[in-house]
């Protein structure tokens, strides 16, 4: 513990029992619950009755790689890590018979559950109608923030989709049917891998399941909705050795139901819980820090903590007024590459915003001006087109009735639609009877194959062959994939832009499968926790040696710059003038701004245009007029070095007209002497 801070050192030996460490920005958490997990080993506490729940593997990775770096290797690896969804997908395998789960189930990722639910749209006839009616990706939301929410339907339509509360029925209709369709599969989706864990822990079988593990670490609890927060609750009942680590002043996923009342509470929920404050800030400079607790500090309910610093610093914050976005980006290309010539490498710069459209007119200006970059925030791993066709392609190998798979897969056939595709899948019984015995789709597609359009004729024999090598026992993953890959080359030059980039990503679905020991354990792993962008697996996403960062600032929490560029701090951008209906929204909003403002190591720069422009109507002014955030106030505002860009268009009162004042009265006296003359 020779490297640790007093508070760290508390929060690592604070003994058994229910702690809460609040953990500001950049304290080094993440070392702290390493050294706590190689702490409780060396007391002797078995690794594998430590449980450690993160939200991203690599996090679950790297605390484990700390801690067995301390503890030894070897011991942290029987640690049980991983992130929530992962473990819950252990836990169901082992012990989802008690709730009628066959361990042998196969896991949609988001997109796959919004089409199922398409399929069952279709059936009900609720696509047909003379009114619109929400598509798949809005039912998928609808149905995950009521899940996890665990709110009532009616209520979440109208706090958070009112456009579509005229539809209840109909929506109600689908998710009654989107249950019992998913048991016909024996698929699971993401909402329900939380669902059957908080089922578990609340059965007979729950006090059974909770003593497997003496202690629970928790990482990011603020980002916990209140499912997990409940799961959390009854996994410590039958030992309180629970150790939540977080910060209130982070909590902005509320979109994904997140709600920061788990951490808020979390002394009530857990009597006699210990509180550790980590309040020394290993990343940023004193005048950065001093400015972000000017901003959170004004919060209305939180955790108290100031955040400080031994990096001294001399360099404030600054404020840069700009009269428009187009001034805007000239002065933060002109600021990026002032820092350039003074040794800061672009990529140790980003570029921070509140919306992902925030930054077009930067990016016109970054290209004019050679200024490579990469954006975060955009395209998931799991949404590319030709990941989601692979991924199809192994979901029927693993479970032949996989109704949505089938669907896609042979939509992917030359001159097969949604209708033809529906009725290869009758032909070959995809969807299960109650009750009935039926033979495998798959011994269909290759004893008696349906007949199919001529133009597909090439291509489904190409499917039903790479489907029927795949199937040959002891071949690994990664040879079905490449298989796969081969019967779809001509496919993704035929349907997709960019093939060789999206054979290339398959391709590097081949090594990441190399390394697991069953096509099962890929596809949940890979579903689970997927690369965060297609560029994480095909390589840099730049020819460039060098190249800024643009990211949105929720895409942005947990990364760190020596500069951070924070664009767009006008009211109606931050807060977004579409989240400010209640008070809990614009504290959200308060916080976004202070998880950008606290990426900065060295230098933070704020840009506010005065004007933006708009589609006019008539003969209104097609510039809006904006005003600071109202989350720097004066007094925070006081902590911040002032700039304004085009000084020419801001003239300075004091002296602005003083020389040539009678002149120029002399000339409009002159004008309307002449007006009335004539």
């Amino acid at each position: 513990m020779d490297g640790l801070n007093a508070r760290q050192v508390e929060a690592v030996a604070c003994g058994d029992g229910p702690v809460l460490v609040v953990a500001g920005a950049g304290t080094g958490k993440t070392l702290t619950l390493a050294c706590r997990v190689a702490h409780l080993i060396e007391r002797g506490v078995p690794p594998q009755r430590i449980l450690l729940l993160t939200f991203t593997r690599r996090a679950a990775r790297e605390m484990l790689g700390r801690a067995s770096r301390i503890a030894g290797e070897g011991a942290a690896g029987r640690v049980c890590g991983g992130t929530f969804h992962a473990v819950a997908n252990r836990l169901l395998r082992a012990y989802g018979r008690a709730l009628g789960l066959r361990p042998d189930f196969t896991v949609m990722d988001q997109g796959d559950a919004a089409d199922l639910m398409n399929l069952i749209r279709g059936d009900l006839g609720l696509a047909e109608g003379n009114r619109r009616f929400p598509r798949k990706e809005t039912l998928a939301a609808i149905y995950s923030r009521t899940v996890n929410a665990g709110s009532k339907l009616s209520a979440v339509l109208e706090a958070d989709f009112p456009w579509c509360t005229g539809d209840t029925e109909g929506i109600r209709a689908i998710f009654a049917g989107y249950g019992p369709r998913k048991r016909e599969q024996n698929v699971l989706d993401y909402d329900d891998l939380l669902l059957y864990w908080l089922a578990l822990v609340r059965a007979p079988i729950g006090g059974r399941v909770a003593s497997l593990f003496d202690h629970i670490l928790v990482d990011e609890y603020q980002d916990t909705n209140a499912m997990q927060g409940e799961i959390v609750l009854h996994m410590g009942r039958a030992n309180p050795n629970v150790m939540v680590v977080g910060d209130d002043a982070q909590s902005i996923y509320s979109f994904r139901s997140a709600t920061n009342r788990n951490i808020l509470d979390f002394p009530s929920h857990f009597p006699g819980t210990r509180v550790v404050c980590l309040e020394q800030n290993y990343r940023s400079t004193s005048p950065i820090l001093a400015a972000s607790n000017a901003v959170i500090v004004l919060s209305k309910e939180r955790h108290e903590k100031t955040l400080w610093s031994a990096r001294p610093g001399q360099r404030r914050p600054s404020i840069c007024t700009c009269l428009d976005e187009r001034e805007q980006s000239e002065a933060v290309c002109r600021t990026i590459l002032e820092h350039r010539e003074e040794g800061v490498l672009l990529r140790q710069q980003a570029v921070l915003f509140r919306a992902a459209h925030h930054s077009d007119l930067l990016e016109v200006e970054l290209s004019r001006r050679n200024i490579p970059f990469v954006k975060y925030g955009g395209l998931k791993f799991l949404e590319a087109a030709h990941v989601k066709d692979i991924l199809a392609s192994l979901r029927i190998l693993e479970n032949p009735f996989d109704e949505v798979s089938w669907f896609r897969v042979l939509q992917l056939l030359d001159g097969v639609g949604p209708l033809g595709a529906r009725a290869l899948m009758k032909e070959l019984g995809v969807r299960r009877q109650d009750g009935a015995d039926q033979p495998s789709p798959l011994l269909r597609l290759h004893a008696m194959p349906p007949k199919v359009p001529q133009s597909a004729a090439g291509e489904f024999d190409s499917l039903r062959s790479a489907l029927a090598d795949c199937l040959s026992p002891g071949l690994p993953p990664a040879s079905q994939i490449e298989r796969i890959r081969l019967f779809l080359e001509p496919i993704i030059h035929r349907k997709y832009s960019s093939p060789r980039e999206r054979l290339s990503d398959i391709e590097q679905l081949e090594h990441l499968a190399s390394a697991s020991p069953s096509r099962a354990r890929f596809i949940a792993e890979l579903t689970l926790d997927p690369p965060s962008s297609t560029a994480d697996l095909a390589g840099p996403p730049l020819l460039d040696e060098d190249y800024l960062v643009l990211s949105t600032i929720h895409s942005a929490k947990g990364c760190e710059w020596d500069v951070v560029h924070v664009i767009h701090a006008a009211d109606g951008m931050i807060p977004s003038d579409l989240a400010t209906g209640d008070e809990d929204e614009i504290e959200e909003e308060r916080r976004l701004l202070y998880v950008a403002m606290t990426r900065a190591r060295d230098a933070l720069h704020v840009y506010f245009p005065l004007r933006y422009y708009r589609r006019p109507r008539g003969v209104e002014d097609p510039h809006a007029y904006a005003q600071l955030t109202r989350f720097i106030p004066p007094s925070v505002r006081a902590l911040f070095d002032e700039r304004v860009e085009g000084a020419a268009m801001f003239p300075d009162p004091a002296t602005e007209g003083a020389s040539g004042e009678d002149e120029a009265v002399g000339d409009v006296d002159a004008f309307l002497s002449n007006l009335w003359r004539g």
